[in-house]
């Protein structure tokens, strides 16, 4: 179901429990093991998150054969889906308990969000590309994904009324770190984002964190390439 919201639509996704699926098990055992396991993600609980997700659901028919390639995919409209160690890495570095509230900037296919759905009970996800976001909230419904609340828009300013959230990861990179977004962290809150022009320089990723007194921590955690951060970021393009 969809419902306006601040000039967006939202929706909350309240299929039946999905079941486990089979289907392409040993593609999926085996990225986790050589893409995930393999390199330096280490928490059991993303793990068996990416264990739990089958990517194939969330890419397009052109291309289902690389599902579990290590490497992104495009998903029409210019975007694309993460390459799976990232949406570990990132996963992992916004250290998730299962009670907390999680937004995500630029839902994409919806892969990243179903991930973090294993994780909390608390999805938000925002995506300004209409098509890609009634496309993702589809498979969620046709997969049983329950507690994953999604909104179309522009992520720059976040989802105020739905704040404050204790991380948020953001999929595509602005220049700077928008400040909507460090607003609506909660005390000791995460916030991953990936910095920088889009350029052959790529970017940063970078975690900030807001302590309890109010102070900003920032580290920066890899060198990346992300799809550039559209609407307000840009001047609105």
């Amino acid at each position: 179901m969809t419902q306006p919201a601040d000039n967006a639509d939202s929706a909350r996704v309240h299929p039946p429990d999905r079941p486990r699926t089979t289907d392409r098990r040993d593609e999926r055992l085996a990225m986790v093991r050589t893409q995930i396991e393999g390199r330096d993600v280490r928490d059991p609980r993303v793990i068996a998150a990416m264990r739990n997700t089958p990517r194939h659901w969330f890419v397009t028919d052109e291309e289902q054969a690389r599902a579990y390639a290590d490497s992104p995919l495009s998903i029409g409209a210019g975007q694309t889906i993460s390459q799976p160690y990232i949406v570990a890495h990132m996963s992992e570095l916004i250290d998730l308990a299962p009670h907390e509230k999680v937004l995500e900037i630029g839902t994409g296919s919806g892969y990243q969000a179903a991930v973090l759905s294993e994780l909390t009970d608390n999805v938000y996800t925002i995506e300004i590309i209409e098509s890609l976001a009634r496309r993702a909230i589809a498979t969620f419904e046709a997969h049983g994904y329950r507690n994953i609340h999604v909104r179309i828009g522009d992520g720059y300013r976040g989802w105020p009324d739905a704040a404050p959230f204790d991380a948020i990861i953001v999929t595509c990179a602005p220049e700077d770190i928008p400040q909507p977004l460090i607003d609506q962290l909660a005390p000791d809150g995460r916030l991953c984002i990936p910095v920088g022009p889009n350029n052959v320089r790529g970017q940063q990723l970078i975690v900030v964190t807001k302590l309890a007194n109010g102070e900003l921590r920032r580290e920066v955690r890899a060198a990346v390439r992300f799809v550039p951060m559209t609407g307000e970021a840009s001047g609105g393009r």
